[in-house]
C-alpha cells in the first residue's frame, strides 16, 4: 500500500487518485476501483448523483487540475471527503492559489490534499496554503522531507495558519513565543 504525509505523519493512503485516460476520456462510475477514489472534477460535475448513489461521502474525494476553478466544489463540500490539488510539474504552482482559496474564501474544513508532482521544497509552503495531506512522488523519501516542516523556524508573511509578524508583535505573540 502506498503511503502519504497526514498531518505532519507518514500514514497508508487507502485512496485511489483516479485520472483520464491517455485520450482524455474519463472512466465510467461502474469501472472505478472498488474503495475509496479521488475523482477528477469534470467526473464529479458529470456523474455526481451516480458518484452519490454507488458510494459513501465517507469514500469520494474530488480533486482540482491547475486550471480548475475551486467555487465549482463549493455547494457540494458536505458530499466528499476530501479535495486533492494537482501539481502536474514542479513549476506550476497554480496549486498554492486554489489551496488558499479553500481554505479562505470558501471555508473548506477538511482533508486538503496534494498530489502529482508533489517534492519535499514544497511541503512548508504547501502547509501554509492550507494542505494537510501530501502524496509525494514514488521516488522521494518520506522521512526526509518531513524535516521540511521544520526548516523555517519563523516566517514574516501571514499565511493560512499563520498572522503577518507585524500583526503578532502587535499581539505581543514573539514575546511569548522566545520566552
Amino acid at each position: 500500500m502506498a503511503s502519504i504525509i497526514k498531518n505532519r505523519a507518514i500514514v497508508n493512503d487507502d485512496w485511489t487518485v483516479v485520472r483520464p485516460a491517455e485520450d482524455g476520456t474519463l472512466p465510467a462510475v461502474n469501472e472505478l476501483p472498488a474503495g475509496k477514489v479521488l475523482v477528477p472534477l469534470a467526473l464529479w460535475q458529470a456523474e455526481r448523483d451516480a458518484l452519490s448513489a454507488s458510494r459513501s461521502a465517507a469514500e469520494i474525494g474530488v480533486w482540482l487540475a491547475p486550471d480548475s476553478e475551486p467555487a465549482d466544489i463549493v455547494a457540494d463540500f458536505d458530499r466528499i471527503a476530501l479535495i486533492g490539488v494537482d501539481f502536474p510539474v514542479f513549476r506550476d504552482g497554480r496549486g498554492y492559489s486554489i489551496g488558499r482559496l479553500l481554505r479562505e474564501r470558501y471555508g473548506y474544513k477538511g482533508e486538503l490534499r496534494a498530489i502529482g508532482d508533489v517534492l519535499r521544497d514544497q511541503l512548508a509552503f504547501m502547509f501554509r496554503c492550507g494542505f494537510d495531506a501530501y502524496a509525494l512522488r514514488a521516488d522521494k523519501d518520506f522521512d526526509d522531507a518531513l524535516k521540511a516542516f521544520d526548516e523555517f523556524s519563523f516566517n514574516y508573511q501571514g499565511a493560512v495558519n499563520s498572522l503577518p509578524l507585524f500583526r503578532r508583535r502587535e499581539l505581543g505573540e514573539l514575546a511569548k513565543a522566545s520566552a
